[in-house]
């Protein structure tokens, strides 16, 4: 069967001025993209515009908010419920692939590759690897801890080298995708801060030496310049946040060619989550307050400087299905619409190693198409002009019957 898709627009994700044309799929594939294409069926897209399917390099579709008190209150399996509802909530808004930054684990991945439930296709961690005291150390004053180590997710606490090269082992083993570190501290954990170094230098460089001998890039939560610099000279492929960037972590960016994954809306959503009553520690509450506006100039300056930039939001922190909003945040920060788009297609998935697959509307990838009403360049109230999402040619959203949501 030879699917057509005709009468729209096009933006094909290569960076390519939006045009007329018509997009052809047979086996789950696009056959072709032009003008006056034939085929078995037709489908009308008049006025609207086609995408690829869209990405999200940072998410954690096992936690869908803030309250750490609630989280303690919640029966540990009632997560995986309600990961379903998070993972629907993505891909109602034309996300049809993801990079899990922790949390989910390989059933879940499974769950969606065989249709048990709807979602993106994902990309997991697992966990994210943490110094004792770092990042993802979740141990709090009263003595509780946060983390939970179950079968399929193991412990995230490392320290030292050898450590380390066993730790890549047992995530590779779990069936991990991608490698997830703490080079840094951060806003939400409860014992160091966003410009505070984590992982040493050797231990980082462990790592990453683990993971390629496995065939897995790594990704690094780096917020302190000193943090960033260091995953950088490691060989880490993308950065998450970068709150802290400097100059010479940027020429090291540039030389070394590692992503950015800015996720902007991240601290924007711990301070809507206070103002809406989530009991955010106070000492939580002041990180995310300072770090807004360093955390845009330092985007805005990697951005200008052209360190490759991905989309990505760290949804959970802020409501999963509300994950468009980034894309009007990397504009305010000085990328064009269509530069927005490109990282939140092509460049998405040239980072996660799918570039083959997916990221553009091109002859032999896989058919993930979005259909936007009107105008796609225009961020304005995107989530509620998403009409349609197909993933590998098979029709998985259709608005009419399920309106997306929008921020709060």
């Amino acid at each position: 069967m030879r699917t057509v898709f005709t009468g729209g627009r096009v933006f094909d994700g290569t960076g390519a001025p939006v045009a007329e044309a018509d997009v052809a799929v047979e086996d789950g594939l696009i056959a072709e993209v032009g003008a006056g294409l034939d085929g078995d069926e037709q489908v009308d897209v008049s006025d609207s515009t086609l995408l690829p399917g869209l990405f999200d390099t940072h998410v954690h579709v096992m936690f869908g908010h803030l309250d750490m008190w609630k989280h303690l209150q919640t029966p540990f399996s009632y997560r995986f419920y309600d990961a379903i509802k998070n993972l629907d909530a993505t891909i109602r808004v034309g996300i049809t692939t993801v990079r899990d930054a922790g949390g989910a684990d390989l059933g879940v991945k499974r769950a969606v590759e065989e249709g048990i439930v709807r979602g993106p296709r994902l990309q997991i961690s697992l966990t994210m690897l943490s110094q004792t005291g770092g990042h993802g150390d979740g141990w709090l004053p009263s003595g509780a801890d946060l983390n939970f180590v179950y079968p399929g997710m193991p412990s995230q606490i490392v320290d030292g080298v050898e450590e380390a090269r066993r730790k890549i082992r047992e995530l590779v083993r779990n069936g991990a995708d991608v490698i997830k570190i703490a080079t840094s501290g951060g806003v939400l954990s409860p014992t160091d801060s966003p410009d505070e170094r984590g992982f040493a230098l050797d231990e980082i460089q462990m790592m990453c030496e683990e993971a390629r001998a496995a065939g897995l890039f790594v990704m690094s939560h780096a917020q302190a310049a000193i943090g960033i610099k260091n995953a950088v000279r490691a060989g880490v492929r993308s950065i998450e946040h970068g709150i802290y960037i400097d100059d010479e972590a940027l020429e090291l960016m540039l030389e070394h060619g590692t992503y950015l994954v800015p996720t902007l809306v991240a601290p924007l959503g711990v301070l809507r989550a206070a103002e809406a009553g989530v009991p955010i520690p106070p000492a939580i509450l002041a990180k995310a307050t300072d770090v807004v506006d360093i955390h845009r100039d330092s985007v805005r300056r990697a951005v200008a400087a052209g360190v490759k930039i991905a989309m990505g939001t760290d949804a959970g922190v802020v409501p999963h299905g509300t994950n468009l909003e980034e894309l009007q945040l990397m504009q305010n920060i000085g990328m064009s619409p269509t530069e927005v788009l490109v990282a939140t297609t092509k460049t998405a998935a040239e980072l996660m190693g799918l570039e083959r697959e997916l990221g553009t509307l091109e002859p032999g990838k896989r058919a993930d198409l979005v259909v936007v009403a009107g105008d796609a360049l225009d961020f304005t109230e995107l989530p509620c002009r998403i009409e349609r999402v197909y993933q590998d040619g098979r029709l998985v959203v259709e608005a009419a019957a399920e309106p997306a949501p929008v921020a709060v």
